[in-house]
């Protein structure tokens, strides 16, 4: 359990907002961490001397953050708990911020190439036979012969992914599933406008397999140069031939 959390009456003004700015104080300076309770809503409406409706709201917006998980009862182990943010949580809403922001697209492929790079340098030194089966697979499925461009597509980020993880750095792999997903339509778009798609198909093939013969050397550096290399020619030559402009893409 963190320490005693110290909590204050809020302003009335845009109070549920407030509500939360407290809860999120508390986090931030470790009085509360994953694990704790929070007070019952009847006492967090006498101690921040806001109404059960701010309260309330308050919670729920956290809860869909995936900061706070409730179990309902009128046990000890009942009301809202601190947790940790599921992977999954995080990478939903950097995508969904990432999109919406409709960064520019030197910015997108810039932060690609810095973090995909450096995760694909500590997964030459940290990649397990687990990890390197998991990319062998989405590989061999790339390689399948009359593989449609979608499916292409899916296991081409699932490979992205499996060497982000295998660097075993979480908020580096998140940030890289993140922005993949991201670039998800962008990409796509990008495919089905290419005209010789084997061609570019069997190009972007045997580059995955040169990173993956890198990292499976423990190649850090090489590994590295590929994947950086890697992205900034693929935007270059066919996302951008393909007359893409930013992450959101074609819907």
């Amino acid at each position: 359990m963190g320490e005693a959390a110290e909590w204050e009456p809020v302003p009335r003004f845009r109070t549920f907002e407030l509500v939360l700015a407290r809860i999120e104080e508390q986090i931030l300076a470790g009085s509360l961490r994953v694990g704790d309770r929070l007070p019952p809503e009847r006492e967090l409406v006498e101690l921040l001397g806001v109404s059960r409706a701010a309260v309330r709201e308050a919670l729920r917006v956290l809860e869909a953050q995936g900061v706070l998980r409730s179990k309902v009862g009128t046990g000890p182990s009942s009301g809202s708990v601190i947790t940790a943010m599921p992977s999954a949580g995080l990478t939903q809403l950097l995508r969904l911020h990432i999109a919406l922001a409709n960064f520019p697209f030197d910015d997108v492929v810039e932060s690609r190439a810095t973090l995909e790079s450096a995760s694909a340098r500590l997964a030459a030194g940290r990649a397990t036979e687990e990890d390197l089966a998991r990319m062998r697979a989405e590989l061999a499925r790339m390689d399948e012969p009359g593989l449609s461009r979608e499916r292409f597509n899916d296991h081409d980020t699932a490979f992205h992914v499996a060497v982000a993880e295998a660097g075993g750095n979480r908020l580096m792999a998140d940030m890289t599933v993140a922005v993949r997903n991201a670039v998800r339509h962008t990409l796509l778009g990008a495919f089905h406008r290419i005209g010789d798609w084997e061609a570019v198909a069997a190009r972007l093939r045997a580059e995955h397999h040169a990173i993956y013969d890198a990292v499976a050397a423990r190649d850090g550096e090489r590994a590295g140069r590929l994947v950086e290399e890697h992205i900034r020619d693929f935007h270059r030559d066919v996302v951008g031939a393909a007359g893409e402009d930013g992450p959101a893409g074609p819907r």
